[in-house]
């Protein structure tokens, strides 16, 4: 393994406070980016999705449990998967309850939405030992609309405000209905339910904790894309289900 280089603590601490300059100015540069984000227009929700829950159906407003704020993780599930996407397990695996009370004292919900029928979410969710709150949105228009769910024969296929024929020929033909990642956020004012943010592929691992920590260390993510080369015991993909 390729080690960082020897140096005096002295050495260190100049070349430490010089990084402190550009990590202040990447805070500064993303307070402005979060700014932007929040001065966003947003989009009525004029359709009647249907949800399925351990209380039953329940439409998207249902969702926000009396709050004004409300997020949702487009967690992949296939309705045709006995089990759950290894990466979004090992994103959920990370929120814990504290989070979600955090986010509740914020007066803003986060919920897990799948395609999947609620039965197979409701094993899966045994299995791991969750007790998050995680609907079906199986029969629904709701992952093809948010662009989670990439089907030709319902809606024209995009990932990313991008067309998915620009992401090559395995996003297209045979392989769909193909499901992505995602995550969407809303606002309600009163009875109505507005559409503020949706983010997609690597804009979702902001919200995830293991990342972000593993930015901060020697050795970084471990994975084979990173640079300085080599500072990995053995080469991972970036796939992030922290299987190895």
């Amino acid at each position: 393994m390729a080690l960082p280089r020897i140096a005096s603590r002295d050495e260190w601490l100049a070349a430490r406070i010089d990084l402190l300059a550009e990590e202040k100015a990447l805070t500064r540069a993303r307070d402005a980016l979060s700014t932007k984000r929040r001065e966003l227009p947003m989009v009525e929700i004029d359709k009647d999705y249907r949800f399925t829950g351990p209380e039953g159906e329940v439409g998207l407003a249902d969702l926000f449990a009396g709050r004004r704020q409300l997020v949702v993780v487009h967690f992949m599930f296939d309705p045709s998967w006995e089990e759950g996407c290894t990466s979004c397990t090992a994103g959920a695996a990370e929120r814990s309850q504290g989070l979600l009370e955090h986010l509740a004292v914020r007066d803003t919900s986060l919920v897990h939405v799948s395609r999947a029928p609620l039965p197979k979410i409701e094993r899966y969710k045994a299995k791991m030992g969750w007790t998050l709150p995680w609907y079906s949105s199986y029969g629904s228009d709701f992952n093809h609309d948010f662009h989670v769910t990439l089907d030709d024969g319902v809606l024209p296929a995009e990932y990313n405000y991008r067309p998915a024929a620009a992401y090559g020929p395995t996003w297209t033909g045979d392989a769909q209905p193909f499901e992505m990642p995602g995550l969407s956020c809303f606002l309600r004012d009163g009875d109505r339910v507005f559409h503020t943010y949706s983010q997609y592929a690597r804009g979702t691992e902001s919200t995830g904790g293991s990342y972000y920590y593993l930015d901060l260390t020697a050795l970084g993510r471990q994975e084979d894309w990173e640079e300085p080369a080599g500072r990995a015991d053995h080469v991972r993909s970036n796939q992030p289900d922290f299987s190895s």
